[in-house]
């Protein structure tokens, strides 16, 4: 594409059509649509990009990889498959170059391992890498480097028709320029007020690895705050890895409580449904995320709940009690005092409190996205437009609705945004079910081709 005239590129610099920031699952997504895009088009009207990636390599939740944690969503809710059933990224095409493909079919399960489907992740990533090579280069990748800043490149006409992206790589600062930025930053570990992870704090992203550094051990107590899918899996792993050790589960509700997985409670992760959401009302976008929160949020796979249930009984039965659970209960204070970590269990119905002593603390709270706004420099986070609750202004299409900067000069310049998106489309923003259709959405509101993703937000700027 033809680099705008009102636009100077430094001498023998590039002008990207995207950047993205950060090549997580989403972001990969794009980079493959990106890919299927150039390779149905001219070469005039192929797409230049680049992702930047502070790992050194890819990586997705690698703390939580247990052995046999599966997958809740389905495996054709790939990179591709809902967006473009033919394409050679799918998980099918994964496991036929692996040779795996009747053994998955006589697996008999539309859930695969986690560990497998980070594989599938890997071998899809390697694949943009080497795609996006032979393709002359129009797609690339470039790990172990972290975006610090995104500032305006000002116009001789008044816009911002691109952006300069800065680069750490080790000590060198680098830039690169684009017409557009696709932020997909991740999520951010959520702790309590007042919580810091320590040698024996940990949050359960990091279990794995944590784990680690305490085999040849034998460890007495464990305990786990949290009641989500992660929270019951971190207790099972713990209790499984650590045979001899406590593992106590501390949580304020009664007991786990049950993910919906039925087909009727499963279409609000439908692409449908995304556009159902973004143009109901107010009101009923909180309703509908109240009605579903338990398709997805602090909930557990039944057959973990009744296998953990059943574990405790017979240990009780057995005398030799390891699993406990501190039900309706919180973590009023917890200390790390080097060797071990102390905590103070409040009872939520009587006020009672109990110390424990364990050899660490797992908080299994949850995530929570990471605000990208702190990357914008020269005042386009200002220019980033707002609703009437002060969210960011993100349209159909993912892009953010931009409005002058302070000195009056427009941003024509895209900012896309994957995650902090839930209260303009819903649930599916940071999951997996809906990153195939997304990333065609965005894909075709980089290139300018049709799209029903174009309906605009209602928001001020």
């Amino acid at each position: 594409m033809a680099i705008p005239a009102n636009v100077h590129p430094r001498s023998g610099e590039e002008i990207l059509d995207v950047v993205g920031v950060g090549f997580g699952p989403s972001n990969l997504g794009v980079a493959i649509a990106l890919l299927e895009h150039n390779a149905s088009v001219p070469a005039s009207h192929r797409m230049t990009a680049r992702f930047v990636e502070r790992q050194e390599r890819f990586g997705w939740h690698r703390g939580m990889l247990l052995e046999d944690a599966t997958m809740q969503v389905s495996y054709l809710k790939d990179l591709v498959t809902l967006r473009n059933p033919t394409s050679g990224f799918s998980f099918l095409s994964y496991l036929h170059d692996r040779d795996r493909l009747a053994d998955f079919i006589n697996y008999g399960s539309s859930f695969p391992t986690r560990r497998e489907f980070h594989d599938y992740l890997e071998w899809a990533a390697g694949r943009v890498v080497e795609t996006g090579a032979a393709a002359g280069g129009n797609i690339g990748v470039d790990y172990g480097r972290e975006v610090v800043e995104i500032t305006a490149v000002p116009g001789d006409d008044g816009t911002v028709e691109a952006v300069d992206v800065v680069v750490r790589a080790g000590d060198r600062i680098e830039r690169l320029r684009a017409r557009n930025v696709v932020l997909a930053c991740g999520l951010t570990p959520a702790l309590p007020d007042g919580v810091a992870l320590g040698g024996r704090i940990w949050h359960n992203r990091d279990l794995l690895f944590r784990t680690r550094e305490l085999e040849g051990t034998a460890p007495a107590r464990f305990a786990v705050v949290g009641a989500g899918q992660s929270a019951a899996e971190t207790v099972a792993h713990l209790h499984r890895t650590f045979p001899t050790a406590e593992v106590h589960a501390v949580f304020a509700r009664y007991g786990y409580s049950p993910a919906d997985d039925t087909s009727f409670a499963n279409r609000i992760f439908d692409p449908a449904a995304v556009d159902d959401f973004f143009t109901a009302p107010d009101e009923v976008k909180e309703r509908i995320l109240g009605y579903h929160a338990n398709t997805n949020y602090s909930v557990v796979d039944p057959e973990l709940i009744e296998e953990l249930y059943r574990t405790h009984y017979h240990e009780r039965v057995a005398g030799t009690e390891r699993l406990r659970f501190r039900n309706v209960s919180r973590v009023a204070d917890v200390v790390d005092a080097g060797n071990r970590v102390e905590l103070a269990v409040e009872s939520l119905i009587d006020g009672s409190r109990e110390v424990i002593t364990a050899d660490a603390v797992v908080y299994a709270t949850g995530y929570r996205t990471t605000d990208p706004l702190p990357l914008l420099g020269d005042g386009l986070d200002v220019a980033c437009g707002r609703d009437g609750q002060g969210r960011l202004d993100v349209r159909r299409d993912y892009r953010v609705g931009t409005g002058p900067l302070a000195d009056g000069s427009r941003v024509r310049a895209g900012i896309y945004l994957q995650g902090p998106t839930e209260h303009t489309h819903g649930i599916t923003s940071t999951l997996l079910s809906n990153i195939a259709v997304r990333s065609g959405e965005i894909v075709a509101s980089l290139t300018g081709a049709p799209s029903p993703a174009t309906v605009p937000a209602t928001a001020t700027v």
